[in-house]
This record gives structure tokens, C-alpha cells and sequence, in this order.
């Protein structure tokens, strides 16, 4: 039997509250959400957390909307709830991409956004598409509230740069005229990642005026491929570039051999991978669906 060991169990009644209760507890706590990732762990006894507190009541870190020129997504939205919503259709898809593929609707309908970032899963696949929009986390702790980029958010597998007692509460992104695409390798449908790739382009007047690249599963230093980043912005949207962009990208990751393939398979696949979304975005940037 898979039995988790003994703990107790605390629900808050808001965003105050869990703080609090984070504060009390120490180290030792842990946030339950959709539990998805933390509760097969307990019953593994890979996680023993002394506390669980249940933040499924704060409807207030639920919530899509559009503040400014900006897209707050709050910590607690649930997977279907980012896919199915139109603003982030309309000028995300690469969430819409990413989320298409992120297990199965069970755990669509349960695991939550926030959950997924502070995981900070090396085969996550919004941590890979937020990091190339280049996202703002949202953190309130003990001392109020203050904001982190999502690309000095990861310090590596596993491990973030909130503090204790701190939560995420909301996820940014900067609302501009750009497109944006995801491509995913797995071995059966919702699978973890073999390798999956993002890629954003903001495109002015036949010129790459920015661009973001995003991959997951093969050890590309927080999420990203900024060399290949660095390499697009001036140039211009063809399929040169974009091979070339591939091919620096492969040689960011460091990816592990294991149970879904040898390594030198998986930097193959993150080249191409990186190449097909760019070409992706690029045609949606020319109102053309890919």
C-alpha cells in the first residue's frame, strides 16, 4: 500500500490566512491546490510535510482578467479554465497549445497554474511557455506582496525563489502584438514531455524585434534558449533563421538519457522542436493558422 505519513491538515479562509498558517508550521508546510504532483509524493513518502493547508477556498486568486496592457492569471485558475478562456486564445496561443497537451481532462479540471510553476517540474510545460512570454510572478508573503520574473524564478529542479511563507498569487503577462506557438513530443497522449519546445516573435515591418524561446525536459538552463533568443531579434522571419535558431537552441540544453531517450535524440528533438514553433508563430504572425 501507498499510505502517506501522518499530518494535519489546515484549510484556509484567505490569502491572510494561508500565510499565516505557512508562517506557523515553517518549512515543514506544504500548499495543497489540485494536489496532483504533491500528493502522489506523500503517498510515495517522497514529500513528509508536517502540514498541508487546503487554499482551495481563495476564489479570489481564480480569477482571468485583463488589467491594462496586461493578462493577470490568478495562482488557483485551473488548467481547463486557461484553455477554454478567449482572451487567452485571442492573444496567447501558445498557453492554448501548452495546455492542450498537459495531461488529461481529469487533471485539467483539478491541477491549477500556480501549482504547476511553483512545482518547477524540469518537464513542466508552463513553466517552458511562460518563461518565453516572459512572465511576472506575483508573491505575497509575511512583508506584502512583491513581483518576480518568471526567468529568475526557477534556481533549478524543483526549487524556486519564494520565500518561506511566500505564495504565488498571480501570474502576468504583458499583452503586445505578437505570436506564439508550443510543440510537444510524448510518448502517449498526456504524457510528461520528451521534449516540447515554445516559441513567441514580435515581428515589425519584416524584422524579429523580440523573441522568446521556451523548452522543456532537456536541462535548458530556467526554461529558456537565450542565445537563440539573441541570434533572432534583428533578423528576419525565414526559414534559415529559424533552422539556424533550432540549432543553437539544441546546443543550450543538457538534457539526460532515461526511460523516454538517449540524450543526443533529445537535443535533436529540441532543434526541431524550437524550428517548428517558430515557423508556427511566424505564420500566425501572417494571420495563417498552423
Amino acid at each position: 500500500m501507498q499510505v502517506p505519513a501522518a499530518f494535519r491538515y489546515e484549510r484556509a479562509t484567505s490569502l491572510e490566512r494561508a500565510i499565516e498558517l505557512l508562517k506557523r508550521y515553517g518549512p515543514d508546510a506544504r500548499v495543497v491546490a489540485g494536489g496532483h504532483s504533491l500528493l502522489p509524493m506523500m503517498k510515495l513518502r517522497l514529500a513528509q510535510p508536517e502540514a498541508l493547508i487546503d487554499i482551495n477556498g481563495l476564489k479570489e486568486l481564480g480569477l482571468i482578467r485583463v488589467d491594462g496592457h496586461e493578462l493577470a492569471v490568478g495562482a488557483m485558475v485551473r488548467h481547463a479554465e486557461l484553455l477554454a478562456s478567449p482572451v487567452v486564445g485571442e492573444h496567447f496561443p501558445i498557453l492554448r497549445d501548452a495546455e492542450r497537451m498537459i495531461a488529461d481532462p481529469l487533471v485539467r479540471n483539478r491541477g491549477t497554474v500556480g501549482g504547476s510553476l511553483c512545482q518547477a517540474d524540469p518537464s513542466e510545460d508552463l513553466s517552458a511557455a511562460f518563461s518565453a512570454l516572459r512572465a511576472t510572478l506575483v508573491a505575497q508573503g509575511p512583508r506584502g506582496r512583491r513581483t518576480i520574473r518568471i526567468r529568475e524564478f526557477f534556481l533549478g529542479p524543483y526549487e524556486t525563489a519564494l520565500d518561506e511563507a511566500e505564495l504565488v498569487v498571480e501570474i502576468r503577462v504583458p499583452i503586445r502584438s505578437h505570436a506564439s506557438a508550443y510543440r510537444k513530443v510524448e510518448r502517449r497522449a498526456g504524457d510528461w514531455a520528451v521534449v516540447a519546445a515554445g516559441a513567441v516573435l514580435e515581428i515589425s515591418d519584416g524584422v524579429i524585434t523580440e523573441a522568446g524561446i521556451g523548452l522543456t525536459a532537456v536541462g535548458a538552463p530556467r526554461f529558456v534558449a537565450e542565445r537563440a533568443e539573441d541570434f533572432l531579434r534583428g533578423g528576419r522571419p525565414d526559414d534559415e533563421a529559424f533552422t539556424e535558431a533550432g540549432r543553437i537552441a539544441s546546443q543550450e540544453c543538457r538534457p539526460t538519457a532515461d526511460q523516454r531517450g538517449p540524450a543526443d535524440y533529445k537535443r535533436h528533438l529540441a532543434g526541431e522542436l524550437t524550428t517548428r514553433a517558430l515557423r508556427t508563430a511566424a505564420a500566425r504572425a501572417q494571420g495563417q493558422e498552423a
